[in-house]
């Protein structure tokens, strides 16, 4: 049975990893890499995840993936939401953690990068060091790595990172790029199309999430039509590189609780 994982924004497929290997003798395992396959520019509105879950729908038809289980993180989950209320990707069942759902008026404000809060901070981002090791330090000192599993953040170090010109390491997506993401995220608004999406839902919150100052999940969760919650004691918004055996394990629980492991 396959199920789809897509990342969040600013990161790649390969974090799936552990959750991936513990899924794998259950599931057919897809992962699109959703970093920089699409060209965008931050400051001309970026790349508009509506755009991403229009080619996340094609995807499945073009390759004959048909009622895919879908696990998402943050813009992966928005994405997915989308491709199923959209686009007619026919989910069996949709994991969702920490989705980015605004409230309606930020979806009504025209911004500039600048004036963005999550792509004012990308695009300024630091990209570039000497070596691993310079990476590794500098990651572990940065509250937003603090939690990640040892081994997730290996494979950041070692997928997240490409060789750049000067014999050192930068990001595979550039703060440039992972601008043009949140800008894209801005685009559209998703509410009014969210109880179009009638399979079983989980969302998942991280109980630190700092998010919660601007996702009201619960008003998420009453939107959808068959959907449940699930909180993550002691995670933060990225629970699946902080607590990927335990994501993967919720997805478990979810879809034998549901009855719908075929």
């Amino acid at each position: 049975m396959p199920l789809i994982l897509l990342h969040a924004t600013g990161f790649l497929a390969a974090l799936w990893h552990p959750v991936a290997r513990a899924l794998s003798p259950m599931y057919r395992i897809i992962a699109p890499h959703i970093v920089d396959y699409r060209p965008a520019d931050p400051e001309k509105g970026g790349l508009s995840w509506i755009a991403i879950a229009r080619d996340i729908a094609a995807f499945c038809e073009k390759t004959h993936i048909k009622n895919p289980y879908l696990v998402g993180h943050s813009m992966g989950g928005t994405v997915l939401a989308l491709a199923v209320a959209l686009y007619g990707l026919d989910a069996k069942a949709m994991i969702l953690i920490e989705p980015i759902f605004l409230t309606p008026e930020f979806y009504r404000l025209r911004m500039k990068v600048e004036d963005h809060p999550l792509a004012s901070k990308a695009i300024r981002r630091k990209n570039h060091w000497q070596d691993a090791s310079e990476a590794v330090e500098y990651l572990k000192s940065r509250a937003l790595f603090n939690n990640w599993d040892e081994k997730v953040l290996k494979l950041y170090i070692d997928y997240g990172m490409t060789d750049n010109d000067n014999g050192g390491l930068q990001l595979v997506c550039s703060p440039r790029t992972e601008a043009a993401l949140f800008m894209g995220g801005v685009q559209f608004d998703p509410w009014p199309h969210l109880p179009k999406v009638t399979c079983p839902v989980l969302i998942v919150e991280g109980e630190e999430s700092e998010n919660k100052h601007f996702v009201d999940i619960q008003k998420v969760v009453a939107t959808f039509p068959d959907a449940s919650y699930r909180m993550v004691p002691g995670a933060g918004h990225l629970i699946p590189m902080e607590k990927p055996g335990e994501i993967a394990a919720i997805i478990k629980e979810f879809l034998n609780v549901k009855k719908i492991v075929s």
